[in-house]
């Protein structure tokens, strides 16, 4: 077969191969998705890679040596396909037919991308960091003569376009553009980063700029991941408008774009990305889900190296799994995900936790609090080299619909720490800058972890106390737990043999009762599940919530509607976690029994003992009452003509209340001091401010 063969003999083989390609089932495989051509109003075909090696190889070869020509010849195979079946519709895409290879099994890393494939066809695959917006290019732009009307044509090379010096009819200097017999296209630039996963140690990212054209422009959004097919183009560097460097710059020019595992974004198929799973696989999980010690042996998997905290394992488990996002006839959305707060000494392995976290989750992230900004976490505005503002995706909106860690939680800045609170609750995010007004999706779970003000946690001061954080932000956590790093002696010897133990063989030591592969397509196949709540858990949690609302005669709030929705959350997610399809009475206790403990730990108010959700709201029932009859007492004293009030006069009272003790009283005094309420007028004696 000649090298060089002439476009029109490439163009009679390619259309063979589209007309006679059988598939399995023995239709026309090809010759039918031309036919549908017209009825879907598409301009493109894809070209399965497969098919067309098994079909012809030699030819398969040419298109990664020689892509250029054999674009073309597919173009004119398909349109003389075309002339036949719909000529008028020919007629009208004649310019516009692309063909595009998928399946294509020539496939390089963003690192191997060097002189050797310039002009050559690639497959990278990567994510997706910034896209810009889509302007017209111009493919073919007529110039038309000013003395004689002729109009001369110009064909785009690469990016350049040459304006012809003189007219072709009466060679004529005076040229104007003519929009009218121009052609342009759609085109727009994407930057392509490698995957996090495939990163070489120490190393910084690398990415390449794409340019996507046609009907592939809007295909792809920041934070997809994605398996680009293109071909490898330079163009020159220039320095100053008149000198060109020898320097020149790769691009990739899109041919094709395929996603990596499912397509994000489409609500229909919430597969999880980057993970596939096979029927073999998908028989082992339900293998595991059967067996009566699974959601043991679950707890048991996650952060092996981890003595311990089982409670905290079981909760990131079902945070990762998440509970179903429901939609509700008015357009609005139940948020399904769960957010967990640690908060506790340090070496309690929070960070480890949180670190294995967004390892074997099916799309994890992780940051940390001092590096991040509200813009690195949400999203940023920037412009481009070339004066195009652009939006560029933050932590939150590419770990859309998987699980974003934050460490050092208290360390963000409060004024970046703000943004998150859209994020936890509304499951969006909105930018509005630079005249570009955006709302994101970020249905994200947020799990961060956070060390306590004075370094250790003080267990005789209130959790709102012990943490640096806004209390708002407090109460869109679904669950929070203190760890707290207590000795006792039959622990600390374990633990002190399971790290060693590590240390001694680290093989065998820290083995997973499922192993970390299959437990990450456990996780990713247990997110398809979405599971119904029936009577009995419905009646076990409201009771719960009807005995927490009235625990205590005195007004206490214990839970808020906020706990309500928590409680179902959990519930759910553990029946997704063992691929139940009903939320059951055990499903109900277990998430009880895990809110119990949050209770217990995070939710204990100081002064009384008693379990008290107005800690996590700022101040604890006990402290506000103390409050009120300290003022009632004052103002009594003081009378209606606003009398001084002696100091021991007012001890004396407030101790025979039974509430304070002759300390409380005058810390009171000096706190209501502070606080501007009351101030000496003479020594021993108060007025009211």
């Amino acid at each position: 077969m000649a090298e060089q063969q002439t476009t029109s003999a490439l163009a009679n083989e390619l259309e063979n191969f589209l007309r006679a390609f059988k598939d399995r089932e023995g239709n026309y495989k090809y010759f039918d998705r031309i036919n549908y051509m017209m009825a879907l109003n598409s301009v493109s075909l894809v070209v399965d890679y497969i098919d067309f090696d098994t079909f012809n190889p030699n030819l398969a070869k040419q298109i990664t040596h020689n892509p250029d020509e054999m674009f073309e010849g597919f173009s004119g195979a398909v349109l003389s396909i075309l002339n036949e079946i719909h000529p008028d519709y020919a007629q009208e895409i004649q310019d516009k037919i692309k063909v595009r290879i998928g399946n294509y099994t020539v496939q390089k890393g963003l690192r191997d991308i060097n002189a050797e494939v310039i002009d050559k066809l690639i497959g990278v695959s990567g994510m997706v960091v910034r896209s810009s917006e889509v302007k017209p290019l111009a493919k073919k732009i007529g110039y038309i003569c000013l003395n004689c009307n002729t109009i001369n044509e110009t064909q785009l090379k690469g990016l350049v376009l040459k304006k012809p010096s003189k007219c072709v009819n009466c060679s004529e200097k005076e040229l104007e553009m003519d929009p009218e017999n121009s052609v342009f296209a759609d085109f727009q630039m994407v930057r392509l980063q490698e995957l996090p996963e495939d990163l070489p140690a120490g190393q910084l990212p690398h990415y390449v700029e794409v340019t996507v054209m046609g009907d592939l422009v809007d295909q792809c959004r920041p934070g997809d991941r994605i398996m680009l097919t293109g071909i490898i183009r330079i163009e020159q560097e220039q320095t100053s408008p008149n000198f060109k460097t020898s320097l020149f710059r790769l691009r990739m020019e899109g041919n094709n774009i395929e996603y990596l595992g499912g397509r994000a974004g489409n609500k229909d198929t919430r597969t999880v990305e980057r993970i596939a799973i096979s029927n073999q696989d998908e028989k082992r999980i339900l293998a595991i889900a059967g067996k009566p010690d699974a959601y043991d042996k679950l707890i048991a998997s996650f952060a092996p190296h981890v003595y311990g905290h089982e409670v905290i394992k079981e909760s990131i488990l079902l945070l990762i799994v998440g509970s179903v996002t429901k939609k509700l006839g008015d357009g609005s959305t139940r948020r399904g995900d769960l957010n967990v707060f640690l908060v506790g000494d340090p070496g309690t392995a929070k960070s480890e936790m949180l670190k294995f976290a967004a390892k074997i989750a099916p799309r994890g992230m992780y940051t940390s609090g001092r590096g991040s900004t509200a813009a690195g976490l949400t999203a940023a505005v920037i412009r481009d080299k070339s004066g195009i503002m652009m939006l560029e995706a933050g932590a939150v909106v590419l770990g859309d619909q998987g699980l974003v860690c934050i460490d050092e939680f208290d360390k963000i800045k409060p004024e970046d720490r703000s943004a998150l609170h859209e994020v936890m609750e509304q499951q969006t995010c909105s930018v509005a800058k630079g005249g570009i007004v955006a709302t994101l999706n970020a249905r994200t779970s947020i799990l961060s972890a956070a060390n306590p003000m004075y370094g250790k946690y003080d267990p005789y001061k209130n959790i709102t106390e012990n943490v640096n954080l806004p209390i708002p932000l407090l109460t869109r956590f679904d669950i929070i737990y203190v760890v707290r790093d207590t000795p006792e002696k039959e622990k600390d010897s374990r633990v002190a043999s399971h790290i060693l133990e590590i240390h001694r063989d680290a093989g065998h030591a820290a083995q997973p009762a499922i192993d970390i592969d299959l437990f990450s397509k456990y996780l990713a196949f247990s997110k398809q599940i979405e599971p119904e709540l029936t009577t009995e858990a419905i009646e076990i949690i409201k009771n719960y919530y009807m005995k927490m609302r009235n625990a205590d005669s005195e007004g206490m709030i214990t839970v808020t509607p906020r706990q309500l929705e928590a409680l179902i959350r959990l519930a759910t997610a553990r029946a997704r976690l063992l691929l139940k399809d009903k939320v059951e009475a055990e499903e109900g206790e277990r998430a009880i029994y895990l809110v119990q403990r949050m209770l217990e730990t995070a939710g204990i108010d100081v002064n009384t003992g008693k379990v008290d959700l107005g800690v996590l709201h700022g101040k604890p029932h006990s402290e506000v009452s103390k409050l009120k009859i300290f003022m009632e007492i004052f103002n009594a004293l003081s009378g209606q003509d606003r009398n001084d009030v002696s100091e021991n006069n007012f001890i004396s009272e407030l101790v025979k209340t039974g509430k304070f003790t002759e300390d409380d009283a005058r810390i009171y005094i000096r706190k209501a001091m502070q606080n501007g309420q009351i101030y000496e007028r003479k020594a021993g004696f108060y007025a009211k401010a």
